[in-house]
């Protein structure tokens, strides 16, 4: 069993320094047919630090990161680290508007940008008083750049930063900015703790039984954004960690991924829900040697057991399913290796405790197969939120997480995760969880996609409103799909109204956008 002390004032640059040099040689990335071993990884962090130096970045100042996933992403986020700095991630396609947020609220001091992304950073009205920006080219061009900008490359260039700056694993090494599901994006404060931690807990649940220096090297497929906290550690961080090669994917482009599989035989495949209904749709899936894929790890949304079934019927792969949220770096539950319960996020990692409380007061822990808020706590845990003491207090209460998501466990200490709190619908007094009503339309062989969302009502305040992505070929209409709920739910659960679309919005993880949703549906409908 893992404890305390196998991460104790471990840094995340005191990590990634012992990875490289216990592994030189190694891959640590390929990227578009080009590899790069550990050894030269590691210089590369040390030149890129430097550079950060002599542009004027201190300790404790913030550096964002807004990239696709790239070699320059992994070099900046531990060069930001080894100089002390703290990490800002943004989405690429953030727009002008959140990107002002994110650089004002951080109090940002440089920006390491995807150079096609400039207009968009050309338009916010504090990205001029930057000490740098740094711009990243795929691949490198001669083309020339404002005076306030420097190329990657030109950090590169500098002499290596040998000694870390000297943190502690107390202090905050990212600044992971939420949603913004209600209100402002509010940026978690995670520390060089928290996310040691995470990773070792993480690779704990994910590990070969056997010691990982008597098997071959782990190849990660890495196509989730590293920007988001899921991919950050459980790609990025637990390859570091271990000694992976990380196998960098820009973007989920389904032939492409199918492609670099066959070509790259990946043993780990963290994945979204999402990501795994387009594997499921693909009629020659198998043939692209997906078989060598070890273990599917599938978090940020919850994945229907009907798409784990399929997918596992057709790969001969595994699905674990997990559960975290940014607040806790992110991972706090996983399915256990040694028996997996389909629709579970499973047990608890290591050194974590959760508890199911009451909804309205949060105090009172309620006991098996009761509906309540679920509540971490842990060593992965973020210290809270930047520059928001009230809403820290709000959220982390006498050391406990308040997640904000219903769920209940079983006798066995497995949890199962309802709904979000805001997304619980409340029809005519009934309380209606949109996953319960998303697992029995995706049990329909025509259904490739659903999601649930409830909507105003005038008569009984909300209704059931299901919008659907069809399969290929697949024809169905609202009465079919009215009268098949019908036969699967109470009759208060099944939804009233329903719409067919070519495809639902997602966030760039592929998180399925149940917000946008809503807002398009907000009018009141008339029953």
């Amino acid at each position: 069993m893992m404890n305390e002390h196998d991460f104790a004032g471990l840094t995340l640059p005191m990590m990634f320094h012992q990875t490289c040099k216990r592994f030189p040689e190694r891959s640590a990335i390929y990227f578009k047919g080009e590899q790069l071993d550990y050894r030269t990884l590691a210089s590369f962090v040390k030149r890129f630090a430097e550079g950060l130096r002599q542009l004027g970045i201190a300790q404790g100042d913030r550096v964002a990161i807004m990239l696709p996933n790239c070699p320059q992403y992994v070099v900046a986020y531990y060069g930001i680290l080894q100089v002390g700095g703290i990490v800002v991630q943004i989405s690429p396609m953030a727009v002008a508007g959140e990107l002002e947020h994110y650089l004002g609220d951080s109090g940002a001091k440089a920006i390491v940008v995807f150079a096609p992304l400039l207009p968009v950073l050309e338009n916010v009205k504090n990205a001029r008083e930057l000490l740098g920006t740094i711009v990243v080219e795929l691949p490198p061009t001669e083309a020339e750049y404002p005076e306030h900008c420097v190329k990657f490359e030109a950090l590169l260039a500098c002499s290596e930063m040998d000694t870390p700056a000297a943190v502690r694993d107390a202090d905050v090494a990212v600044l992971q900015y939420t949603g913004g599901t209600t209100g402002r994006s509010k940026g978690a404060m995670l520390t060089h703790r928290n996310l040691v931690a995470n990773a070792y807990q993480s690779h704990f649940v994910m590990k070969r039984r056997e010691h990982e220096e008597e098997v071959e090297q782990e190849r990660i497929l890495t196509v989730i954004p590293l920007f988001h906290v899921y991919a950050m550690t459980v790609c990025m961080n637990i390859a570091i960690l271990t000694g992976a090669q990380m196998i960098l994917l820009p973007r989920f482009d389904l032939n492409e991924v199918l492609a670099t599989i066959k070509e790259t035989r990946p043993t780990l495949f963290p994945g979204v829900p999402t990501m795994y209904v387009a594997v499921n749709s693909h009629p020659q899936a198998v043939a692209y040697g997906i078989s060598s894929i070890r273990l599917c790890v599938s978090g940020s949304a919850p994945l229907p057991v009907e798409v784990i079934k399929e997918f596992e019927e057709k790969t001969e792969g595994v699905i674990i399913e997990g559960y975290g949220l940014s607040e806790a770096s992110p991972v706090t539950h996983f399915n256990p290796l040694e028996k997996r319960k389909p629709g579970s996020i499973g047990t608890v990692v290591p050194l974590t405790e959760a508890r199911i409380v009451d909804l309205q007061e949060g105090t009172t822990e309620l006991g098996p197969h009761e509906y309540g808020e679920l509540v971490i706590r842990g060593p992965q845990v973020m210290s809270g939120y930047w520059n928001l003491p009230e809403e820290t207090a709000r959220t982390i209460r006498d050391g406990w997480l308040y997640t904000g998501d219903i769920a209940a466990r079983d006798e066995e200490g497995y949890y199962y995760i309802v709904d979000r709190k805001k997304d619980l619908i409340i029809a005519g007094g009934y309380n209606i969880y949109p996953r319960e009503v998303e697992e029995v339309l995706y049990e329909h062989p025509d259904v490739q996609e659903a999601v649930v969302i409830g909507v105003p009502d005038a008569y009984r305040g909300e209704t059931v409103k299901a919008v659907i992505v069809l399969r290929q070929g697949a024809a169905l209409t609202s009465e079919e799909v009215e009268a098949y709920c019908r036969e699967h739910l109470a009759a208060y659960k099944v939804p009233r109204i329903i719409e067919f679309r070519e495809a639902l919005p997602k966030t760039a993880v592929g998180k399925i956008l149940r917000r946008l949703l809503r807002e398009e549906s907000s009018q009141p409908h008339e029953t």
